[in-house]
């Protein structure tokens, strides 16, 4: 069963022209692109009962854990396939399982697109949740150094007013 799977994995990979990356006959990296988050990599894992989906979104918040933890929580009742999870340091990832009977082609498409929107939406929120004096010292110090602000657009509102 598992050499299917893998077969599935890699027509749905090429159905949808993302380019992976293979590393032995099991896993399978692929860079999904984004919009607010630029790249966000996933992994796929064939195992023995079941096809591991794991996607890096964050590093570990700098600060106001409590209300970054919760926002996941409540976010991951509306999530297909994946979930909001927290590895051993506080990386953030989303994660999730699907038994190998279930992997179609179809099927793997929907995982990599719930990852991709997820990973994507939640990623300013994310960084102002938990990274927001962070983002409001490289507005002071870009605008210091006259450096461009664009990529800080999406937290003008955390400009500080000097």
């Amino acid at each position: 069963m598992t050499a299917d799977v893998r077969e599935v994995i890699v027509r749905a990979l090429e159905a949808s022209g993302l380019e992976y990356v293979r590393h032995g006959e099991d896993v399978f990296e692929v860079d999904l692109p984004g919009e607010r988050k630029l790249k966000t990599t996933c992994r796929l894992e064939v195992g023995r009962h079941a096809l591991g989906v794991h996607a890096f979104v964050a590093r570990n918040p700098d600060e106001n854990h409590e209300a970054v933890y919760r926002w996941m929580l409540e976010r991951n009742l509306r999530l297909y396939g994946v979930a909001f999870a927290v590895d051993a340091v506080g990386d953030i990832y989303l994660d999730g399982r699907l038994p190998l009977h279930a992997v179609t082609v179809e099927e793997v498409d929907r995982v990599l697109g719930s990852v991709l929107t997820y990973a994507d939406e939640s990623f300013n929120t994310i960084l102002e949740l938990g990274f927001a004096s962070s983002i409001r010292k490289e507005w002071r110090w870009r605008e210091m150094r006259g450096e461009s602000t664009r990529n800080l657009e999406a937290f003008r509102h955390l400009r500080p007013h000097d």
